[in-house]
């Protein structure tokens, strides 16, 4: 069977992605898309002219909306990370631009057909995730966001490091919205074959400071760089090839909870047919709390962005 995975957005995090997807051939068929055409058309030469230096080949595609009919997956990689600089660390300083790009993308990609999954990346993660199953009418199933892939991701790294331990031997989750309400659920958080809160007992781990290192992990890059790639699209291109091999795997991604009515990151089996199962954990009463008020968020800031989108039609 062909694989197939269009990227929307062709800046450090969608070159990553692809970089990533061509260099280790995850793919059969790649569509690039974006705006600065030179700059598409220099990424898909330069990704050909890799080729022969590779063991794999990838059939790439430029600007063409229409082959991503019978893509599998399309990640969204759309956005404008410049416009978070000293904004206090604001995902949503980029919701504006996101928003008005993705309501305008969302409509091609309806009007090519595609019925396969959205991966979408583009800040604010579930905000944006929202926007795009509302404007391609896609089922909710078919539409998922990293969320706190990466988040989690970067809490097993603090773990780690404080263990002196691989980040894969720490096991669990930071939920809720992938930004400044997110937290890490330490209930579900498993270490050294205990509970990590037994370990912190033993260890005199401070739970607090790993949880800030999580949330602001990203930030941290982002300063250092003015942007952040090697995370965020490892975790874009680790979820598009769970779907692409209906791998079937458990994953904190951002996926549409009935029972609070929005996207935002959980725990779900994750396969070809997008979202297959959604788990439900045994949270603190305090984790309940902080999901809830994550989920608040969210909703408004997505009832905003839309009631901006009525208003200007």
């Amino acid at each position: 069977m062909t694989r197939k995975i269009g990227i929307i957005g062709m800046g450090h995090v969608g070159s990553t992605a692809a970089h990533y997807i061509v260099a280790c051939g995850f793919a059969d068929d790649l569509v690039l898309i974006d705006k600065n055409e030179k700059k598409v058309n220099a990424d898909a030469t330069d990704f050909e002219d890799a080729m022969s230096n590779l063991p794999y080949h990838t059939n790439i595609t430029v600007n063409d909306y229409a082959a991503l009919r019978d893509a599998d997956v399309i990640i969204s990689a759309l956005g404008n990370i410049k416009l978070q600089d000293n904004k206090n660390d604001d995902r949503f300083a980029e919701l504006p631009f996101t928003s008005a790009a993705v309501k305008s993308v969302g409509k091609k990609i309806k009007d090519s057909g595609f019925n396969g999954i959205i991966v979408d990346i583009s800040n604010p993660v579930d905000v944006i995730t929202s926007i795009y199953q509302e404007i391609t009418g896609l089922p909710k199933d078919h539409v998922l966001g990293t969320g706190t892939l990466l988040d989690s991701s970067r809490m097993k790294r603090a773990v780690a490091k404080e263990l002196s331990i691989d980040p894969r031997s720490v096991y669990g989750y930071n939920l809720g919205e992938h930004g400044n309400s997110q937290f890490t659920a330490w209930s579900t958080v498993r270490v050294l074959g205990k509970p990590i809160t037994e370990i912190a007992k033993q260890r005199g781990l401070d739970l607090n400071k790993l949880d800030k290192a999580a949330r602001e992990g990203g930030f941290n890059v982002f300063h250092g760089k003015k942007y952040t790639n090697y995370g965020v699209a490892t975790a874009a291109v680790h979820l598009a090839n769970t779907i692409i091999t209906d791998a079937r795997t458990e994953m904190a991604v951002s996926n549409y909870r009935e029972e609070l009515n929005t996207y935002l990151s959980y725990p779900a089996i994750v396969g070809r047919d997008g979202i297959i199962e959604r788990l439900n954990l045994q949270l603190t009463d305090e984790e309940k709390e902080k999901l809830q008020t994550s989920a608040n968020f969210i909703k408004t800031k997505f009832k905003e962005s839309m009631a901006k989108e009525s208003t200007q039609a």
